[in-house]
């Protein structure tokens, strides 16, 4: 895998006022603070401080005694504590190599405020973004506003995916919520999904269903995913985990996997700008439909719609393109290509073979990051030609942006 080594060199970001711009909500905690319900049997903070020496997470690049101290005597109205939100990162604490994880999880909503300490910086460190008290996340779904993405080269480009995540209101983020709540939510999903048929007809498969091949689909699964395993997504596998497939193959919706509800339009003709139609109009029907249910995805003005893994807040959107970048791959300039066009690049089983897509996925709305992909790729195959004829690509290298 390929990624933005400048990025991870930069100093943590300088500390923010003290959650100046949450004070009102914290303050609102604190004659019943629901830390004081839980009657944890824990050390002081420096006992109970994790040990980050091997850890090559975004997280513990980032965590102090200092944050962990004031994040400590915390908690959710939900009961996340802070150790709640870093475990993932200490289950499964990266490599020294390859792509960066974020190394944390939320575990409901409600974390990204009470803990604006520590995901404010996790986020500008990632994105690149710093959210401030006058942060106004911009969302655009309209298709035509994309200019492109039909229109790649057949012979460099092999296929395109694009996915967008969403949480439902009132309901913890998998790595905390009960089976109950778990339950309820594929019973949210099973009667919104029913109506989305309506339009877009398909069928919910439960992970058992999965687990068996069938001649009415592709998708085949007797086994939770490793890194599902590891940051604690999978807990009480299989239960109450399912997919809904549509028959034109178009779409496909995960119900309780890393988020309530991931969407999923992929294409083999490569052609992106359908891809990206089809979640747009999609997400938005069900967004719809789960207003009905009295029900919303959950937004919040400076962060975006909001999921668990501050990786993905914002939009929720990736947009990725399969493409065959033989030469391009070990040219000494890639890394700062690829951090210029604010894109990633993550090797596939076949040689030569990359998937490209946005890093970034908050600070610009849906159409402008699919848009980034779109002229990327591009230009990255622009350069992949000039290379395979030995020529050189100084020239072709955009101005930071």
């Amino acid at each position: 895998m390929w990624k933005r080594e400048k990025m991870w060199m930069i100093k943590p970001p300088t500390e923010h006022p003290k959650e100046s711009k949450y004070r009102p909500v914290l303050e609102s905690l604190l004659p019943r603070d629901p830390m004081s319900r839980l009657n944890l049997r824990r050390g002081s903070p420096k006992d109970e401080f994790p040990n980050l020496e091997r850890n090559h997470t975004l997280m513990g690049r980032i965590l102090t005694l200092h944050l962990y101290t004031r994040q400590f005597n915390r908690a959710t109205e939900g009961g996340v504590i802070f150790d709640d939100v870093i475990r993932p990162g200490l289950e499964d604490p990266g490599q020294s190599t390859g792509t960066k994880s974020v190394g944390c999880l939320a575990g409901d909503a409600q974390s990204y405020i009470l803990f604006c300490d520590f995901f404010d910086r996790i986020i500008e460190s990632y994105h690149g973004y710093k959210v401030t008290s006058d942060s106004v996340q911009e969302s655009d779904f309209n298709y035509d506003n994309l200019k492109g993405g039909d229109d790649f080269d057949p012979a460099y480009v092999s296929g395109c995916e694009v996915t967008v995540s969403r949480s439902v209101e009132d309901f913890s983020f998998p790595t905390h919520c009960s089976r109950g709540e778990r339950r309820r939510l594929l019973t949210l999903a099973n009667t919104a999904l029913e109506q989305l048929g309506e339009d877009l007809p398909g069928k919910l498969y439960s992970i058992d269903e999965l687990s068996h091949e069938s001649e009415d689909r592709k998708v085949v699964m007797e086994f939770p995913p490793p890194s599902l395993i590891k940051i604690g997504v999978a807990r009480d596998w299989p239960d109450a985990r399912a997919l809904w497939l549509s028959k034109d193959g178009s779409l496909a919706v995960w119900v309780n996997m890393e988020d309530h509800l991931k969407l999923v339009s992929y294409r083999s003709d490569a052609c992106l700008q359908e891809a990206f139609k089809s979640i747009c109009i999609n997400v938005q029907k069900l967004e719809t439909l789960y207003k009905k249910l009295r029900h919303t995805f959950i937004w919040k003005t400076h962060l975006g719609w909001v999921v668990s893994s501050p990786a993905e807040v914002g939009t929720g959107l990736k947009a990725s393109v399969t493409v065959n970048l033989l030469h391009l791959a070990e040219n000494k300039r890639l890394d700062d290509i690829l951090d210029r066009l604010r894109l990633q690049m993550e090797a596939t089983s076949y040689p030569g073979v990359y998937k490209i897509s946005n890093l970034q996925t908050i600070g610009v709305n849906e159409v402008g990051l699919t848009q980034l992909v779109v002229d990327g790729v591009k230009l990255l195959i622009r350069m992949e030609k000039r290379l395979e004829n030995n020529g050189g690509i100084d020239d072709l290298v955009p101005a930071q942006k």
